[in-house]
């Protein structure tokens, strides 16, 4: 059963990331490329960070990057590794479903640290978030940070390792419908989400503010993954929308009109055009944590640093949801 009072609801912030902090690299999804890996590798290396390899961290399974267990015992092993400050993804791909119910949520609600992936790592944040109200970062993967541009690597490395609330500006944007809310920022790849309709992991969006980019999607596709989520009751109480790239998705005024009409019915903000997704401009959100979005400025404005110092508490309480403010 959906709480009555979202914004009732805590949110965890992972500790901050400092020079020298060991971060650890899983494979929850596909195999990946190794020299796309190692220079991704680098990038993290330049940030400052020590760089720790699972053993089993290159094994293939078909699609897989390993069988089913492995990939959960892997993901946990992480997290429970007190020398160990923070997880990157190496690649998305898909997989990351599937191990859900292996995972041990108390183990990680107690281990709280950063958690960096997009596209099939979607399902991760859904369910780190639903399970444990950790948040996590929809950023790039290893195998994609050896082409983003410094501008985005400087943003990632903000989210993670800065103590300033983080403001992020659209590209071009595009206003679908006006105005400006309030609410925990969620969501992630479209394709990803629609799959996780119905099932225990499904994130409850009331309140928030709904982030969503793809891939290789035509825009009827599109349309059929938003209209059934939205007979699924996924889109109620639903403060605001924002779209991230859908490269080669078709033309992005195709896709506004249907984003317009899908969401006809609710009177919620509806922004298009933030860098973040399926480009070589990946720029890194915090899921999980409250946030404002106006139109009129085209920004997403975060309430606080995604991250805490050791000091500071770590359950605080979300904001509550305001719909328009």
């Amino acid at each position: 059963m959906k709480d009555e009072k979202p914004w009732l609801r805590t949110s965890v912030r992972p500790p901050r990331l400092r020079p020298g902090d060991t971060v650890g690299i899983a494979a929850p999804a596909s195999p990946f490329d190794e020299e796309a890996f190692a220079r991704g590798v680098r990038v993290l290396e330049d940030m400052g960070y020590r760089i720790h390899l699972p053993e089993d961290l290159f094994t293939r399974c078909g699609y897989f990057a390993g069988h089913d267990r492995r990939r959960a015992a892997q993901l946990l092993a992480l997290f429970q590794n007190p020398n160990i400050k923070g997880i990157f993804c190496a690649r998305g791909g898909y997989g990351c479903l599937r191990i859900l119910p292996l995972l041990d949520y108390d183990l990680i609600r107690c281990c709280p640290k950063v958690f960096v992936g997009f596209s099939d790592i979607t399902a991760l944040h859904a369910a780190l978030y639903h399970c444990c109200r950790l948040v996590t970062f929809h950023g790039p993967v290893v195998t994609s940070l050896g082409r983003i541009p410094p501008g985005a690597c400087d943003a990632l490395a903000a989210f993670l390792s800065g103590g300033k609330a983080q403001h992020l500006a659209f590209q071009n944007p595009r206003v679908i419908r006006a105005g400006s809310a309030s609410g925990v920022v969620l969501g992630g790849n479209l394709a990803v989400l629609c799959s996780l309709a119905g099932t225990p992991f499904s994130p409850d969006l009331s309140g928030a503010i709904l982030f969503l980019e793809d891939v290789h999607e035509k825009p009827y596709r599109i349309d059929r993954m938003l209209t059934q989520m939205r007979l699924a009751g996924c889109f109620q109480n639903l403060a605001g929308l924002v779209l991230g790239v859908f490269r080669d998705c078709g033309d992005m005024d195709a896709i506004c009109t249907i984003v317009k009409d899908v969401f006809s019915t609710l009177e919620i903000p509806i922004l298009a055009g933030l860098p973040a997704g399926h480009g070589e401009d990946n720029r890194t959100l915090a899921l999980g944590l409250a946030a404002r979005l106006d139109t009129a400025s085209a920004t997403l404005s975060y309430a606080r640093a995604a991250t805490r110092r050791p000091d500071e508490k770590v359950l605080e309480p979300a904001a509550k949801p305001g719909g328009k403010d």
